[in-house]
């Protein structure tokens, strides 16, 4: 039977919305809505430690419009239907509590500040749900989630999940530390460099990523690169969605990124403007995984933690 829920993903940079129809025994689900917005709650929070009074107003401006949404939809008098998960930014924030009772005052309910474990569990469930059918997409996979704050690691196959890491590298989080020129200078990007490999090595000593047949890339980050190697005019889900990107275009695509003015950047028809600050960064963590594991290619995905979200209210 189907089911009909509401995803929420409140990262550090964004925040996203998933009304779906879910029908668990087909393995099957269908997009009643999807949007996101880019309100970059996490700014600020790795050097104050505290989520900023703008943050907290954006995000709660965004998910007010949310709330209206799922009520039109049906789901207002459902709250068991709806679940909303917050992660990187709220897990280092001092001031959580401020914002999961704001949330709660909106929303009808509390959003559920998870583990960077957690998060990576969800982001492969939303990833790796549909790839049985698809041709040449070889298990074992690697999903990696490059958010704003932290990069999620899952390796598992179709039977479930071998090993997960989450590490504090995130396109929000390296951009604040590293990148602040315009364009960033090459010591940024060479500091920068330096923290991503200091973090793969965390990942090493913790999942066996060289394992994995299939990388499966998530999030905005790598799909606006995927954007940019298609050289579309405009953001194009449906062809980004399961588009491969070999490495060598993604090394050439962070390399042009890291080299270029904001705007220049801002310029890229695919670009979504709240990435601009940031999107060199998260190239360059994409690229840098490619070539620490090896992998030739990446198979990009528009399916992540928020199909993941929505399938945990009916699995």
């Amino acid at each position: 039977m189907t089911q009909r829920v509401a995803a929420i993903d409140c990262g550090t940079n964004s925040i996203r919305l998933l009304i779906a129809d879910i029908d668990p025994e087909r393995a099957h689900a269908t997009d009643v809505a999807r949007d996101m917005k880019i309100v970059r709650l996490g700014e600020g929070v790795d050097r104050t430690g505290r989520l900023s009074p703008a943050a907290l107003t954006r995000t709660i401006g965004a998910l007010r419009e949310y709330a209206d949404l799922i009520g039109r939809h049906g789901l207002g008098l459902r709250p068991q239907a709806v679940r909303m998960v917050a992660t990187s930014a709220t897990r280092d924030a001092e001031n959580s509590q401020e914002f999961t009772r704001r949330v709660k005052e909106v929303l009808g309910v509390a959003p559920e500040v998870i583990s960077g474990d957690e998060e990576a569990l969800l982001s492969f469930t939303g990833a790796t749900r549909e790839l049985a059918v698809l041709p040449g997409a070889v298990p074992p996979y690697l999903v990696v989630d490059i958010g704003g704050g932290s990069t999620e690691f899952v390796l598992g196959d179709g039977s479930g999940v071998w090993g997960a890491r989450s590490v504090d590298i995130g396109c929000v989080r390296l951009t604040e530390r590293h990148l602040r020129d315009d364009p960033p200078t090459e010591a940024e990007v060479a500091a920068a460099t330096s923290d991503i490999d200091r973090a793969l090595d965390l990942v090493t000593a913790s999942v066996p990523a060289a394992e994995a047949a299939t990388l499966i890339g998530l999030a905005g980050s790598v799909t606006t690169v995927a954007g940019i190697a298609l050289d579309l005019a405009a953001y194009d889900s449906a062809r980004i969605h399961h588009s491969r990107v070999a490495d060598d275009t993604v090394h050439h695509i962070a390399g042009q990124l890291a080299g270029q003015t904001r705007a220049q950047r801002a310029a890229i028809g695919v670009m979504h403007p709240g990435r601009v600050d940031v999107i060199g960064a998260g190239a360059l963590i994409l690229d840098r995984i490619m070539t620490r594991f090896r992998f030739s290619e990446v198979l990009v995905s528009e399916h992540d933690i928020l199909d993941g979200i929505a399938w945990s209210l009916v699995t």
